[in-house]
């Protein structure tokens, strides 16, 4: 069905018509001009991201609904960063003529498995037309205690710095299938050419032979690298991370999320909190099929996890006091240490070589990044 059809309000209220708010402080949700939240004795969070078609995702190889997950679990993402619950999200799009309202369900059923499995409620938002493609911009509001909230500028000298999960994945996911589409286009580009000269020539079984062969084109074996298109496509959120920080009776005195990669990250803390850094190597965590790719690919794997960005984990510092919790914690991983600003940010390398930490992860803004990730 095309969505002229129905119309904004029309496909907002097919999109939200069965929603169940979950939250005692989303008093009103989607169908007024603004959603009505109470929040008497908390802190608010509001993160904001805008996704954008073409720079931070490809619908040949993401399908609407992963895409609707992942909209919403990299917003989900930054209120458990700052120690916080996520409560509510609104949803904006801009959509070109070529999206069906069963294209905007897709999506919106990827939002809701999102939203569902960290109890938020979808509160409202807006959607326009775009010349340009698909514009995703989502709000997500959340909540803490004043007390319990932990920012990027609280890192201190003999801080640990800890890392969630493991690194690299997700880009090492989006090299391979940058690849296989160039590969996939490489062969589309070719037949087409034999199309357009069998044409020329007026053969038309050749035509036939040859559109067969374009409907039937081989799909790239992914076997063994399951995992890396897991953590491109489908981004989890690492909430649970932060439940057994607080159960371990553990509060981070700075975090972030790993979204621009974790040399990106640690500079902004590092920078914000006025210190210097001292991380080694060998205790990044990098998974066995990120390994293997990188090699595959002729590249550093260290580089893939220090600069590669989109793994969504955790980035966080606790006082060294902390550290046997730390080292009880499943999938909590102590890389380093805080020091003094004057020491600068150090990464020591397998063979105990010293070299400078540059922040050298996704930047957005970046013109060679204008059209597609790096």
């Amino acid at each position: 069905m095309e969505i002229a059809k129905l119309g904004e309000f029309g496909l907002i209220e097919r999109l939200t018509k069965d929603l169940d708010n979950k939250n005692e402080s989303t008093k009103y949700g989607v169908g007024d001009d603004c959603a009505v939240l109470h929040y008497p004795d908390t802190e608010v969070l509001v993160t904001t991201d805008l996704l954008m078609e073409g720079v931070h995702f490809d619908l040949t190889y993401i399908d609407l609904k992963h895409l609707g997950y992942k909209s919403a679990m990299v917003n989900i993402s930054d209120v458990f960063a700052m120690n916080g619950t996520p409560r509510q999200i609104t949803v904006s799009l801009a959509l070109s003529k070529r999206f069906t309202v069963e294209d905007m369900e897709e999506f919106y059923a990827g939002l809701r498995l999102a939203c569902e499995k960290w109890g938020v409620d979808i509160v409202g938002g807006d959607t326009t037309s775009s010349y340009t493609g698909l514009a995703i911009s989502i709000t997500c509001i959340g909540e803490a205690r004043q007390e319990d909230i932990v920012y990027r500028s609280g890192a201190k000298d003999t801080d640990l710095i800890c890392v969630s999960g493991d690194l690299g994945a997700a880009y090492m996911g989006l090299q391979l299938l940058e690849r296989e589409k160039a590969v996939y286009y490489s062969q589309v580009d070719s037949l087409q050419k034999k199309i357009d000269a069998a044409r020329k020539s007026g053969n038309s079984q050749e035509i036939e032979n040859l559109k067969k062969q374009m409907d039937n084109l081989s799909q790239p074996d992914f076997s063994g690298k399951e995992y890396l298109l897991q953590r491109q496509l489908q981004t989890e959120a690492r909430g649970d991370i932060v439940k057994r920080l607080r159960e371990a009776g553990i509060r981070p005195t700075a975090m972030m999320d790993i979204s621009d990669g974790l040399s990106s990250e640690l500079m902004h803390i590092c920078r914000q909190s006025g210190t210097g850094c001292r991380i080694f190597e060998k205790e990044i965590p990098i998974d066995y099929q990120t390994a293997v790719m990188a090699e595959e690919m002729n590249m550093n794997v260290t580089t893939c996890a220090l600069n590669g960005g989109e793994d969504y984990e955790l980035l966080f510092t606790v006082p060294i006091g902390d550290l046997e919790k730390i080292k009880a914690l499943d999938d909590v991983h102590l890389i380093g240490h805080i020091t003094d600003r004057k020491f600068g940010h150090v990464l020591v390398s397998r063979d105990n070589q010293e070299f400078e930490l540059k922040a050298q992860g996704w930047n957005p803004l970046n013109s060679e990044n204008s059209a597609k990730r790096d």
